[in-house]
């Protein structure tokens, strides 16, 4: 199996991805795409440069994502904050771009067993694109392989206004708000992702070390991974080598690794003595 896929593999992906447990694959991944406009500073090209170059960058790693099998991939590819803080005519370049993007993937994305999601605010999105973003995503309904999701118009906070929004309008049609029951399993059922399972790994490119309003529900127990690449930059390659720290780390959700468990138990021990 795993000759299999490092065929599909260029030569220092496959180096990397034999170093890799493929039981140990992290089932979702975020990525954080960050420094498009850095990218474009430095060749002194303008901003617009630096998001049609990562495109390139969308295209390698979706692909190395679903070669080697992950369930589930999602890009913060264009914040609430972008479409209110950004120029009008960069707002306008990235919605084309997105459009163009849809429709050129689309056949690639089929040809991989790639299903295409969005998560947002897509109704505030212009008309045209969400038209594009509703074909591309029937268009791609069928697939069994990887679940590429796009964050567009997204903000962690407005995705919890909206599942608490959400959990109101269903208690008030069942029943009355008196038999409203809040806790961690219904808040999930009304997220955007839920239909997914929380990222296990997420991935900031750009060196920049915060969240920027992405997933905070969902990455709570994520592990993080922050590198100086700019996503211009990032390929299949970074991303496999994401994966590869991820599973150099022991995931403990708050408990003890086994170590500490003995060394707590034999300390214990000994004061009992």
């Amino acid at each position: 199996m795993q000759d299999k896929v490092t065929a599909g593999l260029d030569r220092k992906e496959a180096e990397v991805y034999r170093q890799l447990d493929p039981a140990r694959l992290p089932r979702h991944i975020a990525i954080i795409m960050d420094g498009n406009g850095r990218w474009a500073k430095r060749r002194h090209m303008p901003r617009v440069a630096g998001h049609r170059a990562g495109v390139a960058a969308v295209r390698s790693t979706v692909a190395t994502a679903a070669r080697i099998g992950l369930s589930a991939l999602t890009l913060y590819a264009f914040s609430e904050e972008n479409w209110k803080k950004r120029p009008r005519s960069e707002v306008d370049f990235l919605m084309g771009l997105l459009s163009r993007y849809l429709k050129a993937e689309v056949p690639t994305l089929n040809q991989n067993n790639i299903r295409l999601d969005y998560i947002g605010r897509q109704h505030e999105l212009p008309e045209d694109v969400q038209e594009r973003m509703g074909w591309a995503r029937h268009n791609t309904a069928h697939n069994t392989g990887l679940v590429l999701t796009l964050a567009l118009n997204y903000s962690a906070r407005t995705e919890l206004v909206d599942a608490f929004r959400s959990m109101v309008k269903a208690a008030a049609q069942n029943g009355g708000i008196e038999h409203l029951h809040i806790d961690e399993e219904t808040v999930g059922r009304h997220l955007y992702t839920r239909s997914l399972p929380d990222p296990d790994l997420v991935v900031r490119t750009s060196g920049e070390m915060r969240l920027s309003n992405f997933l905070l529900w969902q990455l709570a127990y994520a592990e993080i991974y922050v590198t100086p690449t700019l996503w211009p930059d990032f390929r299949g390659l970074q991303l496999l080598e994401a994966i590869a720290e991820y599973q150099k780390r022991e995931r403990r959700y708050g408990g003890l690794n086994h170590g500490d468990i003995h060394a707590h138990s034999e300390a214990h021990a000994k004061v009992r003595k």
